[in-house]
């Protein structure tokens, strides 16, 4: 049995994102996420400041990699620039790393899934079901 990798692809986003700049990353963005799930990595280290044309620019990218069941985890964002994606309500829907490189990596590894613990009581629902 062989599994094969899809790619991962890496994208800078620039440091301070305009109406024009937006149009030209989404253009550039099209050639990565035609194929089936995309997984797509925005490192952010140059991001100087995170407002809301940024913010749209990062959940554009994330609609268009979702729209073909792929992904978008962001990556070297500045403190600031994560709290202000705190405020918009848009932090929660992004998996943010603190390097590129770990960002990649994630991609890689298999999701890992915990259950709570199990006492083995069920409490009082259980009784009353009965």
């Amino acid at each position: 049995m062989r599994i094969t990798m899809r790619p991962v692809t890496v994208h800078r986003v620039p440091g301070q994102v305009t109406a024009a700049d937006e149009r030209i990353f989404l253009r550039e963005l099209e050639r990565y996420v035609e194929t089936g799930r995309p997984r797509l990595v925005l490192d952010c280290s140059g991001l100087r400041r995170m407002d809301d044309a940024a913010i749209h620019l990062l959940l554009s990218c994330l609609e268009e990699a979702m729209k073909r069941r792929g992904d978008v985890k962001l990556a070297a964002l500045c403190p600031g620039a994560e709290a202000m994606l705190g405020f918009s309500g848009a932090r929660r829907l992004f998996e943010i790393y603190p390097t590129t490189a770990e960002a990649v990596r994630s991609y890689r590894e298999r999701p890992r899934v915990e259950f709570p613990a199990f006492d083995g009581d069920f409490g009082d629902e259980a009784e009353s079901a009965a």
